[in-house]
């Protein structure tokens, strides 16, 4: 149960902050986004977001900053397989699985709830 709540609590807490960031900076969405990928990827590589993710759960590991962890972790094992390639390969391979679920999702939605183009 306890999972449950640390679960709610850190990943609301995170895209609270993102809001804070929306309403307070000028800083667009897009940046933002960026920004909270560099941050869970900046903290994985010293190896402090598996951690958080134990404590966390999916609180931690489903907002923006986990996928930052994921592509570093993918950064990691491909460098440590392939060498100085696995900089450029690994990040894809690890979030081409993610990455096709959200295009391939978001087609699906659009087909049934027919988006209206804004002019």
């Amino acid at each position: 149960m306890m999972s449950y709540i640390n679960a709610f609590w850190v990943g609301g807490l995170i895209c609270a902050l993102a809001q804070i960031l929306m309403e307070k900076t000028k800083m667009l969405p897009g940046r933002i986004m960026v920004l909270l990928v560099c941050l869970g990827a900046f903290i994985s590589f010293f190896g402090w977001y598996e951690p958080f993710v134990e404590f966390a759960g999916a609180g931690a590991s489903v907002p923006l900053m986990g996928f930052g962890n994921t592509l570093m972790k993918g950064v990691k094992e491909a460098v440590d397989k392939e060498g100085f390639i696995g900089l450029f390969l690994g990040g894809f391979k690890a979030g081409a699985a993610g990455c096709s679920a959200a295009l391939i999702f978001a087609y699906l939605i659009s087909l049934v709830a027919k988006p209206k183009i804004r002019k």
